[in-house]
């Protein structure tokens, strides 16, 4: 007698198991699952649209801004009603308060974010072109090249970045552009040890031996398979170092080195309102200064994030 041998809990496979799973979206589904990575990506979001989308709605020519009516005048919801009364505002006319040319802080606050946020990025994509291309060959060629970039980042490396970008910008000159370029060169050797690292891990693993005997070139070898490697550690690198730029670009506007009035650099407002702390006008700096802080939270939170969700060894089952 012939006897039944399908297995009763055998099922087909579903489509959501059938589906293809990949390091990337993995990595995407650990950053969403991480609490520091749903609030880093929602800051550092939130402050990319604001500061791509703030010039659009809102032009704003620094150059014209000016109400001598309301010279540091504080923000209007602490105000009494009176005084709001005298000078003819509402309770949310100037949230911020104004500046000792009665500007409203608050729009230069704005306007201040595309403006930090877009010199952090910059700086950061030619560190990031510079440093990684200098370790990659670094890495890959060996030899006198090898000894060469191995010495310029640590030349770099040994001094303060702060300081090695006010001596930058003091042989340059002051200006936001000039600020930006000293930064960038700065974290050249970050990226430059994170990708020569890369190199030196992989390049005798057995898959680069197997291209280079089947007569891959040797530029192919590099960009095609010894980059990739390098991307993951590189994009947790990039996104903590726009935190660390930003605070830079900050500190040598504060310094006079960087952006200069009336342009509404946040590190400019802080240095433009040093002055007037002891006089009692908090909101001139507070302001500023916070936005600086939520900016580097952001972008340091998602960093952290990344850093986890790209780490192989967090991988796990789901």
């Amino acid at each position: 007698m012939a006897t039944n041998t399908t297995t009763p809990n055998a099922a087909p496979l579903s489509g959501s198991t059938m589906r293809r799973r990949t390091l990337w979206g993995d990595a995407w589904r650990r950053l969403i699952d991480s609490t520091a990575g749903r609030l880093g990506l929602g800051i550092s979001l939130f402050l990319i649209v604001l500061a791509i989308f703030v010039p659009i709605v809102m032009p704003y020519d620094p150059g014209r801004d000016r109400n001598l009516r309301l010279r540091l005048v504080e923000p209007s919801w602490a105000m009494t009603a009176e005084d709001r009364t005298d000078d003819e505002l509402g309770l949310w006319s100037l949230p911020f308060g104004a500046d000792e040319l009665g500007r409203d802080l608050f729009i230069r606050v704005l306007h201040g974010a595309p403006i930090s946020l877009s010199a952090g990025f910059a700086a950061v994509s030619i560190s990031v072109l510079v440093g990684s291309l200098l370790g990659l060959l670094a890495g890959f060629i060996g030899g006198w090249v090898d000894t060469v970039a191995v010495w310029i980042m640590d030349i770099l490396l040994a001094f303060p970045s702060i300081l090695l970008a006010i001596v930058i910008v003091t042989i340059l000159g002051p200006g936001l552009f000039n600020a930006l370029l000293a930064v960038s060169i700065v974290e050249i050797p970050v990226f430059g040890r994170i990708a020569r690292s890369t190199v030196l891990s992989i390049r005798s693993q057995e898959y680069i031996t197997s291209a280079r005997a089947v007569g891959v070139p040797g530029p192919r070898i590099l960009f095609r398979h010894v980059l990739p490697n390098s991307l993951s550690p590189m994009l947790v690198q990039a996104t903590l170092s726009i935190a660390t730029a930003i605070i830079n670009i900050a500190a040598l506007g504060f310094l006079g080195l960087g952006a200069e009035p009336p342009t509404p650099e946040w590190g400019t407002m802080l240095e433009s309102g040093r002055d007037y702390v002891g006089q009692g006008k908090w909101w001139y700096t507070t302001f500023p200064g916070l936005s600086i802080m939520l900016t580097v939270l952001g972008f340091n939170l998602l960093g952290d994030g990344l850093r986890d969700a790209l780490d192989p060894r967090l991988q796990r089952s789901r």
